[in-house]
């Protein structure tokens, strides 16, 4: 029994949407709620999942097409898909059979390598070729940049594993495999500038990762002996002796003459557009080192993150009257207090008490009382924002990031705690979003956990401040008379001196200082 899947109820104000990204093909069998397609619309991306077990029958509304709410899209055969499994298998047993003949004429016969070659290329072109392209970028993101590539051209990869790693402005997205198969070609390598949509590999479907290799390696046989016949039928001897020249391949160069034979005038027009590049890296390595000893110098280009981070520290020196101010707080009472609750506190809340939580705390106490300090600047408006939205500066392998904890007002300490673990989780293996980075009216920034004693941290624009904590260490203070050693803490607080006048900006850092040595005010709302 067919069932039709159809586009689900779109937003309201959404009048149509675009089938983005089919994840499966006509006879493949799914499972029930088994994500089918993707449907995007100006807003959001909605996924139409499979309404019962069975087959899918027919694809209707193909990737691109402009689609509205309740339109058929495609068809579902109900049932366990049996038959087109024992089909399946029974073309793996006929395939398997044909291999195994093309193999027992190959011990047989001296021309095996011509007869091996096509067998190759049928087993690894058997699949269907499915693109692996860009996804959609972040709004007012124009292009993107390959980070890394995760697997290389003849891996054989799985259904929904990361691929390769595109770098923007702001965040990394990840390009998952389309199907099971073997990544065939790879057309962007990494530090390559693409856009939306591009195509930057191929995976074929359902191929082997054997007999992708056994293509490669006959292939690259054929190439590396200038006395194969493979090469010889698309290659003369002159030709092949240019190639060598210039530590080039056969499959380096693209044929013009009948039959894709490989002509002089071929290898030339290579070599005039660049293609000679690829030998100087054997040259290079060829070359005596110099006798001046370990004077190495190593250039790479910038990250597109690491642009991003200069162009905005360089724009907010330049474009605030920033001025920082620094007090010092004795930590000792909510040392004692984590000292006292942190094993209950773990068990109760299933994560550990740290520091941050009641920094976050103080902080949004603080700028419900300064509101100057949580409100920027846009043109000739001062915007006073009444939502606590808390940058916390996180440090990832490709530099500093300010994901944003929202609502702090709302939040207790443990939710807190359990936000910023998230954050710095999701930081470090590259996986926030722009949602996860959009907003924040105040930063955070946690110089201490690498050692800091004291910094003046910079703006992060529109925000009109930025708070640094930093070490805390063991120093010899004046109490009541007395010389005691307690474990203090300096504080530094950036501003923007057009919107935060001295008088708030002090007292905005005696708030946190008096909240932190107190931490019961924190409790009572004093």
């Amino acid at each position: 029994m067919a069932i039709d899947i159809k586009v689900p109820q779109l937003p309201e104000s959404v009048a149509d949407a675009t089938v983005a990204t089919w994840h499966v093909k006509p006879g493949d069998k799914v499972s029930r709620d088994q994500n089918l397609v993707d449907i995007e619309t100006d807003k959001v991306v909605l996924e139409v999942v499979a309404p019962d077990d069975g087959v899918i029958g027919e694809i209707i509304a193909e990737e691109g097409a402009t689609v509205g709410a309740e339109e058929v899209i495609g068809k579902l055969e109900k049932g366990d898909g049996a038959g087109a499994a024992e089909d399946k298998k029974s073309d793996k047993k006929s395939d398997d059979k044909s291999d195994k003949k093309s193999e027992a004429k190959a011990d047989d016969k001296e021309d095996s390598k011509k007869a091996d070659k096509p067998a190759a290329k049928k087993a690894s072109g058997s699949g269907e070729k499915l693109e692996v392209k860009v996804p959609q970028l972040p709004e007012s993101v124009a292009d993107a940049t390959i980070a890394t590539w995760h697997v290389k051209a003849g891996d054989a990869v799985t259904r929904d594993q990361n691929l390769v790693d595109i770098e923007t402005d702001k965040v990394v997205l990840e390009v998952v495999a389309p199907a099971d198969g073997v990544l065939v070609e790879i057309k962007h390598e990494e530090g390559a500038n693409v856009g939306a949509d591009d195509v930057i590999g191929i995976v074929e479907a359902g191929a082997s990762a054997d007999s992708s290799e056994s293509a490669k390696e006959s292939s690259s046989e054929s190439n590396e002996e200038s006395s194969d016949e493979g090469d010889s039928e698309v290659a003369g001897p002159a030709v092949r002796r240019m190639l060598a020249e210039n530590s080039l391949k056969v499959s380096d160069v693209k044929g013009t003459g009948k039959g894709g034979r490989v002509t002089k005038e071929d290898v030339e027009k290579h070599l005039k557009d660049g293609g000679s590049k690829k030998a100087e890296p054997a040259k290079a390595a060829s070359a005596p080192a110099p006798a001046a000893g370990d004077r190495d110098q190593k250039r790479v280009p910038m990250t597109r993150l690491r642009k991003t981070i200069a162009k905005r520290l360089l724009e907010a020196k330049n474009a605030t009257a920033m001025l920082t101010t620094f007090n010092e707080v004795n930590m000792k009472p909510i040392m004692d207090l984590r000292s006292k609750y942190k094993d209950e506190f773990e068990k109760r809340h299933d994560t550990r008490l740290g520091f941050m939580g009641f920094y976050v705390k103080a902080v949004t106490e603080a700028l419900k009382r300064f509101p100057e300090v949580n409100a920027s600047i846009d043109g000739d408006d001062i915007v006073y924002h009444n939502y606590f939205d808390i940058s916390i500066a996180v440090s990832t392998p490709r530099g500093l990031v300010t994901p944003v904890l929202r609502d702090s007002d709302k939040m207790s300490i443990a939710e807190i705690e359990n936000g910023i673990r998230d954050l710095a989780i999701k930081g470090r293996d590259g996986k926030l979003t722009m949602d996860d980075m959009q907003g924040g009216n105040f930063t955070i920034t946690n110089g201490g956990v690498f050692g800091s004693l004291l910094s003046t941290p910079i703006l992060n624009p529109p925000q009109s401040a930025i708070l640094g904590m930093h070490k805390i260490q063991d120093r010899p203070m004046a109490v009541d008379g007395k010389v005691e050693i307690l474990p203090m803490m300096y504080l530094a607080l950036s501003y923007d001196h057009r919107i935060v006048d001295g008088k708030e900006s002090v007292g905005f850092l005696v708030t946190i200082k008096e909240l932190l040595e107190d931490p019961q005010r924190l409790l009572l709302d004093l």
